[in-house]
């Protein structure tokens, strides 16, 4: 059954999870990436997480997580006024896979980062040209 040239994550306990790791095992030519993340590599990668220095950084890992797990995860201001990092929309793309206890704790622990260091948030606003001053010209 297991054809994975890696060390897959353990099964969830029955009635706990959604993640359908079993019947993405039983697919020929299924993407098993999610299946390294396993729960110490998690535990990791959440720390990893929350301990973010810079836009750039969070960019850098939400990239990693894509190549190297096909963990597909959007994040951008929410459709109302963001007072707090709670109005920044992060939606971590359910997979075969991916654990739901996953997929809250990866948004969770970006926005622990937001928290501490709200340069992320900031900056992440600024993308779109939030903080823009349009009737400002800095050519002289």
């Amino acid at each position: 059954m297991n054809t994975a040239p890696f060390i897959i994550r353990t099964e969830c306990p029955p009635g706990a999870c959604v993640c359908q790791r079993d019947e993405l095992l039983q697919t020929p030519g299924a993407d098993l990436r999610i299946l390294q993340l396993t729960s110490a590599q998690e535990k990791m990668l959440v720390q990893r997480l929350e301990n973010l220095s810079s836009l750039a950084d969070l960019r850098h890992m939400q990239q990693r997580m894509e190549q190297q797990l096909g963990i597909r995860l959007a994040i951008a201001p929410g459709p109302r006024e963001v007072r707090t990092v709670r109005g920044i929309m992060m939606l971590v793309q359910e997979q075969p896979g991916l654990c739901r206890k996953t997929r809250q704790s990866i948004p969770a622990a970006i926005r622990k980062s937001m928290d501490r260091c709200p340069e992320i948030a900031y900056a992440l606003l600024d993308e779109r040209g939030l903080f823009a001053d349009p009737g400002h010209d800095d050519g002289g």
